[in-house]
């Protein structure tokens, strides 16, 4: 369905170059950012309590290789995906292989666009070796916010550090993290409905939104047109844990740096004035790729860690990594009040 190296050189082929830096500077970022993602295991595990496994590797990576980690991910990902819509009618040839190469461009141009805007990931679907899980640090993409920020370097790659190391830890240091995620996934994938008619009228309702969402007048994303009632309520699981994930990240980066970087409030200040920021058609595309919910997932997460923290204290917090029955959902990410009384009574 998807021609994977069609992918790579298509984004290859779009992929903006980063920031010109001669070959001495590249080695000084790259060997910077492993020294400050090594800094902030501690950091990140004395605040938060959560062991991240010292085997999942940390790789400094640029725009190419992200997509190129990605792609490998999403193909594994995408497996049940296919074997579920080829049992439902299997194409010819022909049609497969115009299907696969025009997904192929598509997919691609779509992650050039997006390997501009990373500035580190945890894949928690990569396995090598039997260790789950891998750090990506996009450095161009580091390097070209900090010089836009006019932030100190080091300070600024601690920073991020800090925040990528935590999700690390939340994906490793929580024994059934990964396998709920999964599990969510192919709660997704088995309640896709492949039949013509069920398509159709996805596509006749997503119209009319789709002209609001370019007008400004919906807060929706292009994934979110294409959902049944079924597949609507699973993604509103996975909205309240991504949102508890990147909240809970934000909080660290900001209360554990005080200690490692001295300008950490004039970065977040003016970190989070450039999140804000946007117009014209970037503004539209971040908006149909689902940008902006992600920024609210950082935020409103933020909002909950800091609510039932103040609430019930650390320890309490701390009752969301103890099993999934007590991750939030995404309505008491909305109203952390919801949360402490079902968990905490």
């Amino acid at each position: 369905m998807i021609d994977w190296k069609l992918a790579q050189s298509t984004a290859n082929r779009f992929i903006k170059p980063g920031p010109e830096l001669d070959s001495a500077e590249v080695a000084e970022v790259v060997d910077e950012l492993r020294a400050a993602a090594r800094r902030s295991v501690a950091p990140v595990e004395s605040y938060t309590g959560l062991v991240a496994d010292a085997a999942s590797p940390v790789l400094v990576v640029d725009r190419p290789r992200w997509v190129e980690a990605n792609l490998s991910t999403f193909s594994r990902i995408m497996e049940p995906v296919v074997t579920s819509l080829t049992a439902e009618r299997e194409p010819s040839p022909a049609a497969r292989a115009v299907s696969a190469k025009a997904s192929g461009v598509e997919l691609g141009a779509l992650m050039a666009f997006l390997s501009g805007k990373v500035l580190g990931q945890f894949d928690p679907f990569h396995v090598d070796g039997g260790v789950g899980g891998r750090l990506l640090l996009v450095a161009p993409n580091i390097v070209h916010v900090e010089r836009e920020l006019g932030a100190d370097p080091s300070d600024f790659r601690q920073w991020v550090c800090l925040h990528e190391e935590t999700h690390r830890a939340q994906f490793t240091g929580v024994p059934w993290m990964r396998g709920h995620l999964q599990g969510l996934l192919d709660e997704f994938v088995d309640a896709t409905d492949t039949s013509e008619g069920a398509v159709s009228a996805l596509v006749t309702e997503a119209l009319p939104e789709l002209v609001r969402i370019i007008r400004g007048e919906s807060d929706k994303s292009l994934s979110d047109l294409f959902q049944n009632e079924r597949q609507s309520r699973i993604v509103d699981q996975m909205t309240g844990l991504m949102s508890l994930l990147e909240g809970h990240a934000d909080v660290v980066m900001d209360a554990a740096g005080p200690d490692l970087i001295a300008s950490v409030a004039s970065i977040r200040r003016k970190f989070d004035k450039r999140r804000s920021q946007g117009t014209g058609l970037a503004k539209i595309l971040r908006r149909l790729l689902g940008l902006e919910a992600k920024m609210r997932q950082y935020r409103d997460g933020a909002v909950f860690v800091r609510k039932v923290t103040d609430r019930v204290g650390a320890d309490g917090f701390a009752a969301v990594w103890s099993e999934p029955a007590h991750l939030p959902t995404k309505a008491e990410i909305d109203d952390p009040a919801r949360w402490i009384a079902r968990v905490h009574g």
